[in-house]
């Protein structure tokens, strides 16, 4: 019996030390635990989308629920007609307001004002995080007012996928993007490698309900992004790259090598742009397309600053090749905004909380502000502290 305690001891003691490295491994490659999905956010009453027929704006609002069953409520409109229509969260029952404009300006590629910036990305369909973080940093009012004044707010990518908020993340960027023009702010929302994924059709990273979603309301899930969606086509028309007071901003980054494929900064927004709907693959011979919209060596996807060994001198070929300084990238986790090479690399990818879902390890929000020339990381308790 005193050798079995003995061998049980050691065998426990063998696996807490076991538990807490495979813990620690996991917590250090960026892995956490879901312990718990809020059943709100399979709410399907309320939510929103709006399609184009020809000269038409068709408004289709799912209500009902799985008890009592579902209904499509559809109101048509002539395309030049105003709309306004409130979108709710049901995570704290709120809502905000969004009125559409029927224009979808391209944006340009190069801003030079001297204005603040505030720079975040990836947060993959987490509305209330994202809200709550722009009001925490006074950009933003709790329903979506701009309150930055003639600032810049950078979305590096990576909006869609994964939450249960895509919707109400997506209208609210667009409104806050209307609201911003009007006081003379702006908000640049640059393309990332899961809204190319959406605009393909390519839904594996999507959550469950938009598959259902889409089928109330009588479409394929794809179509709730492609040409005759008002949100699949707003989206189509951003930038996959931009620089603002000379500092560049894409999702993933600039390859060493895009000197060899790019003329100049619009040329590659053009090219990437008309790719947006088109399944990427390898082809036999490489071109200018293929190696700008690659999902390896793509500004969208390329993870070269953290999974090559890069030498300054190919950091300082992808800057010179659009006339930037520094780049700042998602795509890539990191545990807080990192300043890489020098401060020539600012990389933002942080794991933010998601909505409706409780996890372990607790994450934080962080963003970044370039101001008067100097970097801060932006935390969600409000703090700032210098990059």
């Amino acid at each position: 019996m005193k050798l079995l305690l003995t061998n049980l001891k050691h065998f426990g003691f063998t696996f807490f030390i076991l538990l807490t490295l495979l813990i620690l491994f996991g917590i250090n490659i960026g892995a956490d635990a879901k312990l718990h999905e809020d059943k709100l956010a399979y709410k399907l009453s309320g939510e929103t989308h709006v399609f184009f027929d020809d000269d038409k704006l068709i408004k289709k609002v799912l209500r009902g629920r799985q008890d009592d069953g579902f209904y499509v409520e559809t109101t048509t409109y002539d395309s030049t007609t105003p709309i306004s229509f409130p979108i709710s969260f049901p995570q704290d029952e709120s809502q905000f307001s969004v009125t559409l404009s029927n224009e979808f300006e391209v944006p340009s590629s190069r801003y030079h004002d001297g204005e603040s910036i505030i720079a975040v990305s990836d947060f993959e369909s987490s509305f209330g995080a994202f809200r709550d973080f722009l009001v925490t940093h006074g950009i933003v009012d709790k329903q979506l007012n701009w309150t930055f004044g003639k600032g810049h707010l950078v979305l590096v990518g990576d909006f869609v996928d994964r939450g249960a908020s895509t919707t109400q993340l997506l209208w609210g960027i667009y409104q806050l993007e209307q609201s911003a023009k009007k006081l003379g702010g702006k908000v640049h929302y640059i393309i990332g490698n899961h809204e190319i994924k959406s605009l393909q059709g390519n839904y594996q990273s999507a959550h469950e309900k938009y598959f259902y979603i889409a089928g109330i309301l009588g479409k394929q899930q794809y179509q709730l992004f492609d040409h005759n969606s008002f949100l699949g086509r707003w989206l189509a028309s951003k930038n996959v790259v931009e620089v603002i007071n000379d500092v560049a901003f894409v999702h993933g980054g600039l390859h060493p090598q895009i000197q060899n494929h790019s003329d100049t900064l619009d040329d590659i927004n053009h090219i990437v742009r008309n790719g947006y709907r088109q399944l990427y693959f390898t082809p036999v011979k490489e071109s200018k397309e293929s190696f700008l919209r690659s999902s390896t060596t793509g500004l969208a996807w390329y993870r070269g600053y953290f999974k090559d060994d890069l030498t300054h001198q190919q950091i300082d070929q992808g800057l010179k090749s659009i006339k930037a300084k520094s780049v700042v990238v998602g795509h890539t986790i990191q545990s807080k905004v990192n300043s890489l090479y020098d401060g020539k690399v600012i990389a933002i990818d942080v794991k933010h909380p998601q909505d409706y879902l409780t996890s372990i390890p607790f994450r934080n929000i962080e963003g970044l502000l370039i101001k008067n020339g100097e970097r801060f990381r932006l935390l969600d308790n409000g703090e700032t502290l210098s990059l």
